[in-house]
């Protein structure tokens, strides 16, 4: 049975079963439990709402390695941590993992590359738009990498989720909730030109494909810049370094 914290005292554990003639009330029987755990004999009737309701709400926290539990429907800053992020995201494959190489091209490797081609294109960007480029696909780390096929197939939903989570994100290290309309339409620029080189690169499309889909990027603002595919404890090390050194930038 679902336990919940009732006061300092005792705990309340829900048990629809125990009086089923009465379950339809609007009332439940719940059993009073002492600190142990050990029930005693007595019943009381407590309001559905108050257990009831609680007791079959599905899950929407995911504990992290961290020890934070991150609420996915209500996030609040204070539950994420950068080193959270950065394994969740180097553990994330973009392209539902349909890449050449020995190592899955992971979200982290994409984020460190948008942030690179966001600099290239804004060189006068303060570091504070540089890291919310570099967090840009953050919320991934807990729901995934999903292609643009199924994002639209999903509805928006999808987007409402993440929307909530990148924002919490944003706060977290310093950024506005929403960015700045301008600095949004750069950071989705250097992203679609990160999709470009990853699907010509890896992903086995043709100049032409990628054109269509992503458009054609500027020659000089990919010049020198390949596609990196390494162990993700590597692309972790260098996600959390690099976040790091944007925040010491921008103190």
């Amino acid at each position: 049975m679902p336990a919940f914290q009732a006061s300092a005292a005792v705990v309340v554990q829900a048990d629809q079963n125990a009086r089923p003639n009465i379950k339809n009330t609007g009332f439940m029987i719940a059993v009073i439990a002492d600190r142990t755990g050990e029930p005693n004999e007595s019943f009381c009737l407590v309001r559905w709402m108050e257990i009831g309701l609680m007791a079959q709400q599905p899950r929407a926290w995911q504990r992290m390695l961290s020890g934070r539990r991150l609420d996915l429907l209500d996030p609040t800053p204070i539950d994420i941590e950068i080193e959270d992020i950065a394994h969740g995201l180097a553990f994330v494959a973009r392209w539902n993992g349909q890449t050449q190489g020995d190592h899955a091209y992971s979200v982290a490797e994409h984020s460190l590359l948008v942030e690179t081609l966001y600099a290239r294109m804004n060189t006068q960007a303060p570091a504070k738009w540089r890291l919310a480029a570099l967090l840009h696909d953050a919320p991934e780390y807990v729901i995934g990498d999903m292609i643009s096929p199924v994002k639209a197939a999903v509805g928006p939903a999808y987007g409402a989720l993440d929307d909530r989570l990148a924002s919490a994100i944003r706060i977290r290290f310093g950024l506005p909730a929403a960015l700045p309309v301008a600095v949004k339409k750069q950071i989705k620029k250097a992203d679609k030109i990160s999709a470009f080189m990853e699907a010509t690169q890896i992903a086995g499309f043709s100049h032409a494909e990628a054109s269509k889909f992503f458009g054609k990027p500027d020659e000089h603002i990919i010049e020198g810049l390949d596609i990196v595919l390494r162990a993700p404890i590597e692309t972790r090390r260098a996600f959390t370094a690099r976040h790091a050194a944007l925040l010491d930038q921008i103190a």
